[in-house]
């Protein structure tokens, strides 16, 4: 009595869990378009957020995978006019923020001065590390060259105020942006 009993419990709960998993994966396919087009529109309003020339294509369809300086790959997506590379924005990455990876798009005149980031997606602490999406923190990258400035926040030796109580957070920007700066640089000489 005591088998049947624990052979039917082990049945009911293989059915939950099969039914479970299916019902899961069910929902993950239903859902996975319409997050991807949300995550595709807010890339693209960061794309257009960050590059400061007037373009007439679409650089989202003429993205393109570039080398990072590290490891792995960044996306570059070209901004023209009637052909011509105007400016460029990058997606790039750090694993070093306060509450791990942080991503943005940076954007970049043709002779690598950065024009602006925007944020897409982060962890970090509302009200602390959030704050390097603020306008203040933002601006003091806008019309800098990486490579022609101490690109460290003050605390390291460098130019950049870092966010207060959030050094960690803006430290992180400075990696990512130095990231895309890099990648930027590399690819500029083969165009």
């Amino acid at each position: 009595m005591k088998t049947t009993s624990l052979t039917r419990l082990i049945l009911v709960m293989l059915v939950v869990a099969c039914g479970s998993a299916a019902l899961l994966g069910f929902v993950y396919e239903i859902t996975k378009a319409p997050i991807q087009k949300a995550n595709d529109e807010k890339e693209l309003a960061a794309i257009s957020g960050v590059i400061l020339e007037e373009f007439n294509n679409n650089p989202f369809k003429e993205r393109t995978l570039i080398p990072g300086k590290h490891k792995g790959q960044l996306t570059l997506y070209p901004a023209r006019k009637d052909g011509k590379i105007k400016a460029v924005a990058i997606k790039t990455s750090s694993d070093k923020a306060f509450g791990g990876k942080i991503e943005l798009i940076v954007g970049f005149f043709l002779d690598g001065t950065i024009s602006g980031y925007q944020i897409i997606s982060s962890k970090e602490t509302p009200g602390l590390g959030s704050k390097v999406s603020d306008a203040k923190f933002s601006e003091q990258f806008i019309g800098i060259r990486p490579k022609k400035k101490t690109f460290k926040v003050k605390q390291d030796g460098g130019e950049i105020d870092a966010v207060t109580a959030a050094t960690i957070s803006s430290r992180a920007v400075i990696d990512a942006i130095q990231k895309a700066y890099d990648a930027y640089h590399k690819f500029s000489t083969r165009m």
